[in-house]
């Protein structure tokens, strides 16, 4: 991809459709976001067909969410989740991808599987979670699946039992035991584990070296995975993807670095997090003169391992990470259930200028197995275009992609709606072949596929 001199005045905005309302992003100027959709459109054939071989050599996750932020100048990957919440978020229209995506996920696992227990989160109070869970299940049962969902006994206090009405339906979550190497829920013997718990907590020993097939595996989870480790993955990936098309690596990969083990309450690891910060922002601020950006450049700093947008804080100076006050490192000392921080992510920031009737927004892609099968954009009345989005009091907006991100018009300009939306696609899968390639270094896929 050339470089283009364009202004970076970016005009955005989110149309309805006379079916409902679906976001669709337009650009005021020719940048080289419009050049990569460009790209992307001429060389389908070759992209679908390097992603077909790459699912040969790394066969996907069983289930992926894929956070993207849409700068204009950039599309890139902020954040990769192998244990998706928010399925209720989806477009129900949708639900048919979703069931023929888990058929053919779970056949690829396990053909003869007839009966799946779910293994939710422990703790959470999260209403919109179990609504998560309940269309989860239902994807399953209408896929053709006896379903239970179980927790260790632990998890549930002396009831051993818990039971949750919602609008959507009820949900009970019974308590499992392990007879052998195998887990049981009464009499209900499964033939697959479907792992809903990211595993900040640590593994529970009563998953452990079963018979039966858990996934995803439990080593994808938060007490094992790093972020920094994700995003060295997908790095090499855009490498091998970029001199396909011949682009420029960086409009779809956000720069990154870590500096090992951090303390923010001792300062521990300070002195290094604020020269990786200065460097990293030197860097960017480099690409933004090579293509004449007039935005100041950002980074994102936030916990190396777990989720629900924790431990995250944006950083535009490097003097910033010595000036925090005992609130701020409080705030980053802590993850998901209080778990303390000891890990951090140093990831280049990528604006978001993607609104949704006023505010900021961007979009989140769901994939089962290597399919797209929707997604949605996360909304923010509060938080700025630089600003982590994945936090309280943000709401979600259904996406109905045009055909799951897979059939772009070759015959209408390259940011109209299916084509900017098989964008999003392309580029989600390319975080998925980085899961994937996650699975292969730690030795997990036999455990998956």
């Amino acid at each position: 991809m050339k470089r283009d001199d364009f202004a970076t005045v970016f005009i955005f905005h989110l149309e309805p459709s006379p079916r409902m309302p679906v976001p669709h992003l337009t650009t005021a100027l020719d940048g080289p976001l419009l050049d990569l959709e460009r790209r992307l459109l001429e060389h389908q054939t070759t992209i679908e067909t390097w992603l077909r071989a790459q699912w040969q050599k790394t066969p996907a996750p069983f289930y992926a969410s894929v956070d993207l932020r849409n700068a204009g100048f950039k599309l890139a990957p902020v954040d990769t989740n192998l244990f998706p919440a928010g399925f209720n978020n989806l477009n129900p229209a949708f639900l048919p991808l979703c069931i023929q995506a888990v058929q053919h996920a779970i056949e690829q696992v396990r053909p003869v599987t007839r009966n799946i227990l779910i293994i939710p989160e422990n703790h959470t109070r999260n209403l919109n979670y179990f609504q998560s869970i309940i269309r989860l299940r239902e994807i399953l049962a209408k896929a053709g699946f006896q379903v239970h969902i179980g927790l260790p006994p632990e998890a549930l206090g002396d009831s051993g039992i818990r039971k949750i009405t919602l609008l959507e339906g009820d949900i009970c979550i019974e308590s499992i035991r392990r007879e052998g190497n195998r887990i049981l829920v009464n009499d209900f013997s499964p033939c697959l584990i479907l792992l809903n718990n990211d595993l900040a907590e640590g593994r529970p020993a009563i998953l452990e070296n079963l018979e039966q097939q858990i996934i995803p595996p439990l080593g994808l989870g938060w007490s094992n995975r790093l972020k920094s480790d994700h995003f060295a993955e997908y790095r090499q990936v855009v490498v091998e993807f970029s001199h396909l098309l011949e682009i420029d690596p960086w409009v779809i990969d956000p720069l990154f670095t870590d500096c090992g083990a951090v303390d923010f309450m001792t300062h521990a690891g300070e002195e290094c997090m604020t020269e990786s910060a200065a460097t990293l922002l030197s860097a960017i601020q480099r690409k933004y003169d090579e293509y004449k950006l007039d935005q100041p450049p950002f980074i994102i700093v936030k916990a190396d391992q777990g989720t629900y947008g924790m431990g995250v804080m944006t950083v535009r100076s490097a003097l910033e990470l010595n000036a925090l006050n005992r609130k701020q490192r409080t705030r980053m000392a802590t993850s998901k259930g209080g778990l303390r921080v000891s890990r951090v992510i140093l990831q280049e920031g990528v604006y978001t200028f993607e609104s949704w009737k006023g505010a900021v927004a961007e979009p989140v892609v769901y994939l089962i197995d290597r399919f797209v099968v929707g997604g949605f954009y996360r909304v923010h009345t509060t938080r700025g275009r630089d600003e982590n989005l994945n936090a309280p009091g943000m709401r979600f907006e259904p996406l109905s992609f045009e055909d799951s991100c897979i059939t772009p018009d070759q015959s209408a300009p390259p940011n109209c709606r299916p084509n900017r939306f098989y964008a999003y696609g392309v580029i989600a899968r390319l975080a998925l072949v980085a899961a994937a390639r996650e699975l292969v270094r730690h030795d997990l896929v036999r455990n998956c596929h």
